[in-house]
């Protein structure tokens, strides 16, 4: 144990049941339900965020039912259930694209469940020689992970936080149910204008925002910080990019102007996101290099001395043994194979593409790991390392397989996919052994159980995306599909691999937004060089660049209510600081993403149940979501349950 590390909760000497019947069929139910939402909430908004307290939470008021039951039985519970939403955030920025792009007409279970469950199992795999170094040896912050391990420990408070969760979950329901169920007001307040007259007008002006309780909610648990970066990425769009656009190339004559806007930022302005996002994904790997190495060291040494060692670690060292990691892995990359030849028919390609796959998703998976000991999993730059992903694989297979390869933008995804879903997973990973670590559970325990929760949200991932698909679709709104999911990462994705074979890539955006990037960074450098409290991570200002304005706005509106509670506070803008806060706003989401996906079901199967001809306007949802805002500031000053 490192010299400032606190002993554990419960010692070492202490055994407790951790993997028992209640707590893997608790979690596996909540890894299905969590995962579910959070596809939602990601193809919605675009950005997800850790279940692992919601989970902690509901375990608690659960397990309290029950005659015995301990506190590493709920964390064994909340390891899978956060599991089951991060690999749904590793599916749904990659998955969609396949369909977007036209190469699946469907998603089918069997390589949908096959891909993503070889994916995340990946992910826990890659990480398993990590923790000793970055969790024990480093000692990382790991600021969920201590806030889950926080929660837990307040276990006998769980009757209680139960009621914030249950309520304001209530409360999302209702919103989601009366805007898209019932159809009782729009769910977009949007204006925009065009500033002069006819094809000669400069000016452009837009401001919109998604009246979305889910939306504000996400703000808020990122806090101010994040907030206010994303806020800038959209500005930069909306407020600067396309008015300049249209400057140097005119205006339409007739054109409306909120659809210009967005026709304008579909095919042109988000790419500078791409440069961004990309840009992020390198720093972010650059620098961590040599703590990054030193770790890869370390976990190697823990490798031969596990296999030399007789001495039998403690219990709260017990990790998966490494012949184990070794076979595991082994017996992923087999079916991966497999299926990547099943699409493209090539087997020399879908060697290199199996190995593109290792390599990227154990490198990328240290990088996710590593940082989300550094800003959490949360603000994970898992979009980042996903896109650099996509582009270098699509400009290698492009290479190799030509620009006349039917299958070579879908093979870049493929190999995105798995990827993604080992990197999310990893980020989660390691945030649920840093809550096990303070806790004192048995790692390989928690491997067990991120592993059982991996293949619940496997198993049900499909029929999700199945439902949502034929519900609303993704991708940008049309007539055709008025309430899309607008699924960005996955827009993006199937944009830049497409652009690499079609030659129809916008570079010049690209170069831009890489500009941006490296703007941004220096930025960041010069503050943390003056020591100050307020940092710009690249990849908040990326995200908000390829994100449509009207979802930056709403999540700024709950940065701005985190900060307005957590005014005089020591961190002002440290949403976390309050649970009766982050339990509220973990509820808001959960409930409207839950109701999403239900009223999916009669949508899919053609029955309105709207009880209006026409929305009566915005007004309603401006007046509910600012009930909830100010319902959500008065529980945010409370610094207890």
């Amino acid at each position: 144990m490192s010299k400032n590390q606190s002993p554990p909760y419960i010692k070492a000497a202490s055994v407790l049941p951790e993997l028992t019947i209640k707590a893997v069929f608790l979690g596996v139910v909540l890894s299905m339900i969590l995962s579910a939402a959070n596809a939602y909430l990601g193809l919605f908004a675009g950005m997800t965020v850790s279940a692992s307290i919601p989970a902690a939470v509901i375990s608690m008021a659960i397990l309290r039912l029950f005659s015995k039951s301990n506190i590493l039985e709920n964390n064994a519970v909340q390891t899978a259930a956060s599991a089951g939403e991060s690999l749904a955030a590793g599916v749904i920025f990659t998955f969609p694209a396949l369909l977007l792009m036209g190469y699946w007409t469907k998603f089918n279970y069997v390589q949908t469940t096959l891909i993503a469950g070889c994916g995340g199992v990946l992910g826990v795999m890659f990480t398993i020689p990590l923790r000793n170094a970055l969790i024990v040896k480093q000692n990382l912050q790991f600021p969920e992970g201590v806030a889950t391990a926080e929660v837990l420990k307040t276990g006998e408070e769980g009757g209680k936080a139960v009621k914030y969760l249950a309520i304001s979950a209530s409360m999302g329901a209702l919103f989601k149910l009366a805007e898209s169920g019932l159809g009782l007001w729009h769910g977009i307040l949007d204006k925009a204008a065009i500033i002069g007259s006819g094809t000669k007008a400069k000016g452009y002006a837009y401001f919109g925002m998604n009246l979305s309780p889910a939306l504000m909610a996400v703000g808020y648990i990122v806090g101010l910080k994040i907030a206010v970066l994303v806020f800038i990425g959209g500005a930069i769009s909306w407020w600067i990019a396309i008015p300049v656009y249209l400057w140097a190339n005119g205006i339409p004559e007739g054109a409306n102007a909120v659809d210009l806007g967005y026709e304008i930022w579909t095919t042109k302005i988000r790419f500078l996101g791409v440069g961004a996002m990309v840009v992020g994904g390198l720093w972010a790997l650059l620098s961590i290099s040599s703590a990054l190495k030193d770790a890869l060291d370390q976990a190697i040494q823990a490798f031969t001395q596990n296999r030399s060692s007789k001495k039998k670690p403690i219990r709260t060292e017990l990790d998966t043994p490494m012949k184990w990691v070794v076979i595991g892995i082994a017996a992923m990359v087999i079916p991966i194979f497999a299926l990547y030849y099943n699409e493209i028919k090539m087997g020399g390609i879908s060697s290199l593409m199996a190995v593109i796959m290792v390599v990227a998703g154990f490198l990328f998976s240290a990088v996710a790991g590593y940082m989300a000991g550094l800003v959490g999993s949360s603000n994970n730059p898992i979009s980042g390392v996903t896109i650099a992903t996509i582009l270098s694989s699509s400009l290698l297979l492009y290479f190799l397989m030509g620009s006349d390869a039917a299958s070579g933008p879908a093979a870049a995804i493929l190999i995105g996919a798995v990827v993604c879903c080992a990197a999310a997973i990893a980020g989660d990973n390691m945030q649920d052994l840093k809550a096990g670590h303070i806790l004192g559970a048995t790692p390989w325990k928690q491997q067990v159980m991120q592993m059982i929760g991996v293949i619940s949200a496997a198993v049900v991932i499909a029929p999700v995306l199945t439902l949502l698909n034929t519900a609303y679709g993704f991708g940008p709104k049309t007539a055709e599909l008025p309430k899309a999911l607008a699924a960005p990462q996955a827009t993006l994705m199937k944009s830049v691999a497409d652009g690499v074979f079609g030659g129809s890539l916008p570079w010049g955006f690209i170069f831009t937004g890489s500009i941006i990037g490296v703007a941004v960074i220096i930025a960041d450098q010069v503050l943390k060089a003056k020591k100050s409290h307020f940092r710009m991570p690249v990849l908040a200002v990326a995200i908000g660049l390829y994100l449509p304005f009207e979802l930056d706005s709403a999540i700024m509106l709950g940065g701005l209510v985190a900060w307005a509670a957590n005014r005089g506070k020591k961190k002002s803008s440290d949403a976390v600081s309050s649970k009766p806060g982050l339990l509220f706003a973990s509820g808001l989401i959960t409930g409207e993403a839950l109701v999403g996906i239900l009223l999916a079901i009669p949508i899919a199967a053609g029955i309105d149940i709207s009880i209006i001809d026409k929305p009566i306007g915005t007004w309603p949802g401006i007046l509910f979501l600012a009930g909830l805002c100010y319902w959500l500031f008065t529980l945010a000053k409370k610094k207890t349950i």
